[in-house]
């Protein structure tokens, strides 16, 4: 364990405050749009678009372009491409996603192998480095966060109805189709931004651990939502204050504390049931 400044101390830093910042807006997005994603059952899809992005990193950097642009274009195509497919054809077609996952990582890694003169680390697009985020990431966090959270209040009772029953909601004149196809871009451009918090290999976590969480305490779809926001946050701080205080690396420390707060909350859920 390493000397580290105080709790207050640390606050007063910029490098702490921005990382504070993504995790707060990042801890809510997961808690929005990570309900969707288990109550959809798309999760591996979050996984296939982490790592396709991953492409888009590595062209980027071997162009000397900022690598996030690579990412979310190639987020954004991948989501358009399996929204094209539907659900239903989607679930069928997972060898197209499994190419695309392992396609996105040779390229990225190709790539960033082939860029000239400084190497960028590997390690903090795989697993997250948080800690070295700027203010200008921060900005860029609060639009992405933001747009993303404009679209799904306004479309809010579409994309409930197709989440929770696409015939039905076919059947009464609701776009499923274009509902998916949204939702999937939305998933992308959220996984974009978790990249910086946890990296591609963990980023599905992040979308799931939260909202398993939310489901076990909660039964109304508003509730799953808010408690997987609380337990979102609870993870991402309590990993943050970990990595900070005993130098670990910040995505898999946020990750472990998820599952604490997960098998918490769980546990709880559980001991509050058989009493009552």
């Amino acid at each position: 364990m390493t000397d580290t400044p105080s709790l207050a101390a640390a606050l007063a830093l910029p490098f702490v405050q921005n990382a504070l910042a993504i995790a707060l807006l990042a801890s809510v997005l997961c808690g929005v749009l990570g309900v969707f994603v288990v109550t959809k059952r798309v999760a591996f899809l979050g996984d296939g678009i982490s790592h396709a992005a991953f492409g888009g990193l590595g062209v980027c950097a071997f162009l000397g372009v900022d690598p996030r642009l690579g990412a979310v274009v190639v987020a954004v195509l991948c989501a358009l491409l399996l929204g094209a497919l539907g659900n239903d054809r989607m679930r069928s077609h997972d060898a197209l996603i499994g190419l695309l996952y392992a396609a996105g990582m040779a390229i990225g890694i190709l790539f960033v192998h082939k860029t000239p003169g400084y190497v960028p680390n590997l390690m903090n697009y795989l697993f997250g480095n948080l800690l070295l985020a700027s203010r200008a990431d921060a900005w860029l966090t609060l639009a992405l966060a933001g747009t993303v959270l404009l679209v799904v209040w306004v479309l809010r009772k579409g994309l409930l109805a197709a989440a929770f029953d696409e015939t039905f909601a076919f059947v009464q004149g609701v776009p499923v189709r274009a509902l998916f196809t949204l939702l999937l871009v939305l998933i992308a451009l959220t996984v974009v931004l978790l990249i910086q918090v946890v990296g591609v290999i963990l980023v599905v976590a992040l979308l799931t651990i939260p909202p398993l969480a939310g489901r076990a305490v909660a039964r109304t779809f508003g509730g799953m939502i808010g408690a997987a926001v609380v337990c979102s946050l609870a993870g991402t701080l309590g990993g943050l204050w970990l990595s900070y205080r005993f130098d670990l690396p910040t995505g898999p420390a946020i990750i472990l504390a998820g599952i604490g707060v997960l098998a918490l909350v769980t546990a709880a859920a559980r001991v509050a049931r058989r009493r009552a």
